[in-house]
């Protein structure tokens, strides 16, 4: 479609007489040409001029499509010498600055075409005076080892696009920012000062070229003040010295600036690497909170050092850096995403546009507030471009007259200058009333009445570690009225008061926790809640604070994605990390959040104790699942691919019944086939046996290796075939050959529970396979019941109850149905693995009634209520007294018990009448081995 037919709206003429004129020669274009060409330059100076100037090329392009125009001037500069350039450059900005501007002012283009071909501009200019200018120094010898070609990509110096230009976004009279940095990989360590010198120079140059005004105008200008450390670094720097930079000391504002950062020029996917080499810097792991409180002191130090506080008065107003201006848009998009993008990269866009949406669809801000703010910032947008059009100025300024207002509002179309002027008014305060409360803090309210007690723990805050710094002592003084009373609303307030005391001491910094709860407050009463209920949870989120940002994050509360989901979740996850020790570490963070929400979950009573199980196991699994491949692969490029056809990890135990609880270990066995293959072949290869060994214990240290940010599991690999004095991998034929003819029959019922979590697929179906022909073969043996009824005599010697709520241990406790399961499964020979199951097989195969079977699962589910509730109170034994009254409400509404007496005589009940039974079903131990 040619320009014309997509007029949409036309200004008007602010200066008739001289638009007229002008506009004379173009009286046979069609109207909508006539009336745009009349409202621009009547309302212009700057575009009058640039019609007069270049009236034979615009009487040529609006016959065609803008489009096709514009690539036509793009592609002038290309090829050209440092000599031709700067006359060529200089006509490309005044034609496209015309196009644009009639583009805009037409309706032909959107605001996203108008700064994209802004910005096309910018990124050929900037691109060919660098291939031109290395040019030159390439035929002048000054850039060691270079040769003509290398020209192509300025020999390395990469042009970073900031602000506005990288995100395609510049304004009609925008200047550039770029930092400009040269690969020094590209050259040996002792020619790197003379390329460095060589850039130095053409850097220089470019900017002259480009910003220098001459008779024909000028190109952009150019600031390159964003670069690392610019009052005392070169132009152009090494990427490494600009990396070391940013590691050591990146502020937050270098941080937001880089989320729009391009490479626009130059070496392009040179700066791709350096960028991709920063994000850890711009997109921290955890959710940023504290982005907010440096955002906010810095859109302050913007508006004290411009003067611009106070009332919107729209003379001389800035539609920039004012009040409700476009930097409130920007601010308030790049702010979030720094907050979220760490965790999530779909929220990294550059645009500000885009930026929301993908906010938006994130849940990080209402999608009307996005809506919103994207209707407001094309308007700002809009009135920013026609404050610029008049002369070319590099302002953001509203005309200081009434006369100058009204020739904006008439470049906008607007007759009404009255009614614009009003509406622009309420454009800025709306911008300023969605924004600015996510930025400005609250002030501190007076603390609540205390008693002397809670005020001396309160007063003893001061010195904790998290209460170092002033930036969290000033945040934490907004923070703690609200806490406090939210602690004085909790069942047993001094009880929780008490527990917050120690969550508090136990944090090693406070500055993004307390700016996490500054921004989201419901975040104080999942933590009040945790206080006052689990002390065992509240000291785990102590250690992991960090786990919080998933519960804002997104989904925390979402169904769960079961076993299969969470292996995926956590494979992707992993894919994205490029080395090893940052797959476990990302392995850890990732398991300490899903962790931590199956805890609250469990707490709040959305999930009960027997699903609460099943998540836990659900969640190691698939740590295991996911890790293993990256456990493989580090340890095949050592020593060569796995010998044969791999192995299978086999969960033992509680994780192959799939019941965890909070701080259950891990039983594992790994299982190999080396399919008759002696050894590896790598660097440093090792026989078949050697091999699954070492490997075995790679994957126990990546799992149980105690880190800085903790471990995933504890892990016990006693279940093997023969226990301690087993090799720690077994292959597919010992372990067949060894529960066969050696095992004893606890070993066989340790295989009820045995389930694959990990390792290869067919082999995994090969060992359950033998697993079921091992229980078959071994169903009808006589001794299972005596040995079972041995091996339960040998534990209770072994050792004895943690106290008068162990549910665990001890005659009819959690074990000792267990085993009863265990014996029913084998004896029935069930492949099942779940107690639950394994007590029906019993039944089924009439090793005992429906009502002896009814009684065992009914102490099952009790028992279990009290050891997985009461680990996620603690990990140490179970004192009522000492976990408090909170805990305690929990524990019965788990239980279903109405008090503690209650409690005791339920445990009691149940205990013994599962006691009973099992030794009925079970009959006496043998007396000689």
């Amino acid at each position: 479609m040619n320009f014309a037919s997509r007029i949409t709206r036309a200004p008007i003429p602010f200066e008739p007489t001289r638009s007229a004129d002008l506009c004379a020669r173009f009286a046979a274009q069609p109207p909508e040409i006539v009336a745009l060409l009349e409202g621009a330059a009547g309302c212009s100076p700057y575009l009058a001029g640039l019609m007069e100037r270049e009236a034979d090329w615009l009487e040529a392009t609006l016959a065609g499509s803008p489009e096709a125009a514009l690539a036509e001037v793009l592609a002038a500069p290309d090829g050209q010498g440092s000599e031709a350039l700067g006359p060529l450059l200089r006509q490309a900005k005044r034609r496209v600055a015309l196009l644009a501007a009639l583009a805009d002012l037409g309706g032909v283009w959107p605001l996203e075409e108008v700064t994209g071909a802004l910005t096309a501009l910018a990124d050929k200019a900037v691109h060919a005076s660098l291939v031109a200018l290395t040019a030159d120094e390439i035929r002048r010898g000054k850039v060691p080892g270079a040769t003509p070609e290398d020209a192509a990509t300025a020999a390395g110096i990469s042009a970073i696009a900031m602000g506005k230009m990288g995100a395609g976004e510049l304004n009609y009279s925008s200047d550039i920012d770029l930092i400009c940095l040269f690969d020094d990989s590209r050259y040996d360590p002792d020619d790197v000062q003379d390329a460095r010198a060589s850039f130095i120079r053409v850097v220089r140059r470019m900017t002259g070229l480009l910003s220098d005004l001459t008779d024909e105008g000028y190109v952009f200008r150019t600031d390159l003040r964003l670069r690392p450390d610019a009052s005392v670094t070169p132009v152009c720097i090494s990427m490494s010295a600009a990396e070391q930079y940013y590691e050591a000391q990146g502020r937050t504002w270098e941080r937001a600036a880089f989320i729009k950062a391009r490479a626009c020029a130059g070496d392009i996917p040179a700066g791709e690497r350096f960028l991709k080499a920063l994000t850890p810097f711009v997109w921290r792991r955890h959710l940023d909170f504290a982005a907010i409180q440096d955002a906010h002191d810095m859109r302050l130090r913007i508006r004290d050092h411009k003067g611009l506080h106070g009332a919107i008065v729209l003379e001389g107003h800035n539609m920039k850096l004012g009040r409700g201006g476009i930097r409130e848009i920007e601010f308030f998009t790049q702010t979030r995403q720094l907050i979220a993008g760490g965790r999530d990269p779909d929220l990294r866009d550059r645009r500000t546009v885009e930026g929301l949406a993908a906010l938006a669809v994130k849940g990080w801000v209402p999608e009307s507030d996005a809506a919103e703010l994207t209707g407001l910032y094309r308007a700002h947008r809009d009135v920013e471009h026609r404050i610029q059009m008049v002369n070319d100025a590099q302002t953001h300024d509203l005309p200081t007259s009434a006369e100058g207002i009204d020739r904006i509002a008439r470049m906008m179309g607007e007759a009404d200058t009255g009614a614009w002027r009003k509406a622009l008014r309420a454009r800025l305060e709306r911008v300023h009333d969605l924004t600015e409360g996510f930025f400005a803090p609250g002030e501190a309210r007076a603390l609540p009445e205390m008693s002397a007690e809670a005020r001396a723990i309160v007063d003893g805050w001061r010195g904790y570690p998290a209460l170092r710094s002033e930036r969290a002592v000033t945040i934490f003084k907004r923070l703690k009225p609200e806490i406090l009373s939210r602690l004085n609303r909790a069942a047993n307030p001094d009880e929780a008061l008490r527990q917050f005391d120690g969550f508090l001491a136990g944090l090693p910094a406070g500055v993004q926790l307390f700016s996490l709860f500054d921004a989201n407050p419901q975040l104080i009463d999942l933590i009040v809640d945790i206080c006052s209920t689990a002390p065992g949870l509240a000291a785990y989120l102590s250690r992991n604070s960090a786990v919080l940002d998933a519960v804002i994050g997104g989904g925390f509360f979402a169904d769960w994605p079961g076993g299969a989901g969470l292996s995926q979740i956590l494979a992707g996850h992993l894919a994205t990390v490029p080395d090893y020790e940052g797959k476990l570490t990302a392995a850890r963070r990732w398991q300490r959040e899903w962790h931590f929400r199956v805890g609250v979950h469990h707490l709040r009573g959305l999930i009960d104790a027997a699903q609460a199980g099943r998540e836990y196991a659900d969640l190691a699994g698939a740590v295991i699942h996911a890790l293993w491949p990256a456990v493989v692969a580090d340890f095949a490029a050592k020593h060569g691919q796995p010998p044969g056809r791999g192995a299978v990890v086999l969960g033992m135990g509680s994780l192959g019944a799939e019941r965890l609880n909070a701080f259950s270990d891990l039983d594992l066995i790994v299982v190999y086939d080396a399919d008759g293959v002696e050894s590896s072949e790598g660097k440093r290869p090792l026989a078949a046996r050697a091999y699954y060994a070492r490997l075995t214990q790679a994957l126990v240290t990546a799992l149980s290796a105690p880190m800085a940010d903790g471990r995933l599991y504890e892990v016990d690999m006693r279940l093997r075939p023969s226990g301690r004095q087993g090799p720690v991998a077994t292959s597919v034929q010992s372990f067949e050959s060894y529960q066969m003819d050696e095992a004893w029959t606890w070993e066989h019922l340790a295989l009820t529970r045995a389930r694959p979590v990990a390792g290869d697929p067919v082999l995994a179906e090969e060992v359950e396979a033998i697993r079921r022909q091992i229980l078959a073969a071994k169903a009808s043996g006589s001794g299972i019941l005596s040995d079972t009824a041995e091996m339960r005599a040998r534990i209770f010697a072994a050792k004895a109850p943690d106290g008068e709520w162990e549910a665990k241990i001890g005659p009819g406790r959690l074990q000792d149905i267990e085993l009863v399961a265990q014996a029913s499964a084998l004896r029935a020979a069930s492949p099942a693995r779940r107690v639950e199951q394994q007590l029906r097989a019993g039944k089924t195969a009439g090793h005992f009634d429906a009502a002896t079977e009814d009684a065992l699962q009914q102490a099952y589910r009790f028992l279990w209520r009290l050891q997985a509730g009461g680990r996620l109170l603690t990990e140490r034994p179970l004192d009522m007294a000492a976990v408090g009254a909170g805990a305690q409400a929990f524990l019965l509404r788990e239980t279903g018990a109405s008090d503690l007496p209650d409690l005791a005589s339920l445990l009691a009940a149940h205990g013994g009448r599962a006691e009973g039974i099992i030794e009925i079903v079970l009959g006496p131990a043998k007396t000689t081995q």
